[in-house]
């Protein structure tokens, strides 16, 4: 009985030591394991011809981004093959929409050049219903053709319910807001969007703003509804960004909209 026990003990010893023996296949990386998330889109090219074109009054050298047409022809070609995927956070997707309309906008004045405001181009387009250059659908974003009208009002009012958006968005015109001379992007959206608030209502030429009798922007008439939603007020969002503060029963009136290409 003993003889038979340590051989057995022996014999699983040995097996064990074997076992310890074999080399050990290593786990395979988390990252090959993984399905491949998509990216966000670089606009570090937009950036640079902002920065190039773009002076600090928000007025463009269209006659230099036309001189860079193959640059930002490029970059163009960047937003129309990546639109954005639902994995991308939401100041991705709004940067990426944001940076679109303005891209746009200037590739649209670019097309007609020159031209003294981008109303004029209405007139030109030959397409039954279409009577406006924001509906004209001249560019495509993920093989979708696609206007202007489609990036504001289908896409970045109806989804993301952020009425900053109206600060940052630029018609190509005086009255716009100021076009920043650097592209939006994820990680400064906030505070872009907040100074873009404060440039714009503390500019005399696009808001006249007193306690009582304010002259403003014809952008809170027009988007009035947005203004008013989720418990806030035309009021509370100038006070919001003015150094002017109205009076909560201020007699608000309008400015005139100067549609005057906003060119350098």
């Amino acid at each position: 009985m003993k003889f038979t026990y340590f051989f057995c003990q022996s014999v699983l010893f040995g097996a064990l030591a074997g076992l310890s023996a074999q080399p050990v296949l290593a786990t395979p990386p988390l990252t090959y394991l993984m399905a491949p998330v998509a990216t966000n889109v670089d606009h570090s090219s937009f950036d640079r011809l902002l920065k190039k074109h773009v002076n600090e009054k928000g007025l463009v050298n269209y006659k230099g981004f036309k001189a860079d047409q193959k640059e930002f022809s490029q970059y163009l070609e960047l937003l129309s093959k990546n639109p954005p995927a639902a994995s991308w956070s939401k100041q991705e997707q709004m940067a990426y929409w944001i940076n679109a309309y303005n891209a746009y906008t200037i590739q649209l004045i670019l097309n007609h050049y020159p031209v003294q405001s981008i109303k004029d181009i209405g007139s030109k387009i030959k397409i039954p219903f279409v009577t406006t250059p924001w509906a004209a659908e001249f560019f495509s974003i993920g093989g979708k053709k696609m206007s202007l009208d489609a990036i504001e009002h289908g896409t970045l009012r109806k989804k993301f319910n952020d009425p900053r958006i109206h600060f940052a968005l630029v018609c190509a015109s005086i009255s716009c807001p100021r076009l920043r001379n650097e592209a939006y992007i994820a990680a400064r959206l906030d505070r872009q969007l907040d100074e873009q608030g404060q440039d714009f209502l503390n500019n005399p030429v696009k808001n006249k703003v007193s306690k009582s009798n304010p002259q403003l922007s014809r952008y809170f008439d027009w988007y009035k509804g947005d203004w008013n939603e989720n418990g806030q007020s035309v009021v509370k969002w100038v006070n919001r960004y003015s150094k002017t503060k109205l009076d909560t029963n201020a007699n608000i009136g309008f400015l005139e909209y100067n549609w005057n290409l906003n060119e350098q």
